[in-house]
């Protein structure tokens, strides 16, 4: 592959679902639009996205520029004493979508990954406990994937949210191992959600 080529297939390689060998063939399609009208258009999209989303300062979704905090955080007929913990903001769309819940929302932006870096320092675990403490969270539901390293944080996060007094749930089976929120049908994850138990 050509040198010149090779910082846009690391970028693109980083996105999910997109390995090195997809990533060169994108590459490689961008290249060969003789017009540049694809390469033109999808910088524009990218520009425009940098100006008009930005994640929640609140709790993580995504949400337009003109409206942060989101509408999820600002809903006065949302259950204020119940807190919903996923891993990233696409989880929070994919809860939302099941109608199952109806309390806030917090992204902890990642897991307990030691092997990818990912450990206790991030930062967003600090702010979780802090937003339990401050606004009295009742429950903390733990809605997270059913891997290993979802496991350790969730029982990282039910120790350090242990003196906020706050009751730590976890999302029921109902999931497929190894499976995340985001593969999941909103029926499954509905009834995950209402069968939820003490962590």
């Amino acid at each position: 592959m050509l040198e010149p080529l090779e910082p846009l297939i690391r970028a693109l390689a980083r996105l999910p679902g997109i390995g090195r060998r997809t990533a060169e063939r994108i590459a490689l399609r961008l290249v060969r639009d003789r017009s540049r009208s694809l390469a033109h258009e999808l910088r524009r999209a990218l520009e425009e996205l940098d100006d008009a989303i930005r994640l929640c300062r609140r709790c993580g979704a995504v949400t337009s520029a003109a409206e942060d905090p989101c509408r999820l955080c600002t809903d006065p007929h949302r259950e204020s004493g119940v807190l919903c913990v996923v891993e990233d903001p696409a989880d929070i769309e994919q809860v939302e979508k099941s109608g199952g819940f109806r309390g806030r929302y917090f992204a902890l932006m990642g897991k307990l990954s030691p092997m990818r870096g990912e450990s206790v320092v991030n930062p967003r675990f600090e702010e979780l406990c802090r937003r339990v403490a401050e606004e009295r969270i009742g429950e903390v539901v733990l809605a997270l994937n059913t891997d290993m390293e979802s496991d350790a944080t969730a029982a990282y996060l039910r120790d350090r949210l242990a003196p906020a007094g706050a009751r730590v749930t976890r999302i029921a089976v109902g999931l497929p191992a190894g499976s995340g929120i985001a593969y999941s049908d909103p029926v499954t994850l509905a009834a995950a959600l209402q069968g939820r138990r003490p962590l």
